[in-house]
């Protein structure tokens, strides 16, 4: 096992209406190669597979993870991308969408 996480999100990026692919969004509780620390957010590579039955996830650079309780869906545009991977939650980059498309005109 490489990473164990918690509060995690299946985020799917799209550009605009096309599916680019989908990532893992979440909270380090241990990581076994010690690239996280307790309590670090994580945005991995793309999914390529995902073992709902023992809750792991392999993504596109052979980092395994093992989901903790429930996760959520999201969905981010490609443009976002960038905030997702600097440590911005989707609910975070949605609430920065909202509040900018009410100033601009």
């Amino acid at each position: 096992m490489n990473t164990i996480v918690s509060d995690w999100q299946i985020v799917s990026v799209m550009d605009k209406d096309e599916h680019i692919g989908d990532v893992l969004w979440a909270t380090c509780v241990e990581d076994m190669t010690f690239r996280f620390f307790k309590g670090d957010y994580i945005c991995t590579s793309r999914i390529i597979e995902r073992q709902p039955s023992n809750q792991l996830i392999r993504t596109h650079s052979g980092s395994i993870y093992q989901t903790l309780g429930e996760g959520k869906h999201s969905v981010i545009q490609l443009s976002d991308f960038e905030l997702l991977r600097n440590g911005f939650s989707p609910e975070q980059i949605k609430t920065l969408n909202d509040a900018t498309s009410k100033f601009v005109h």
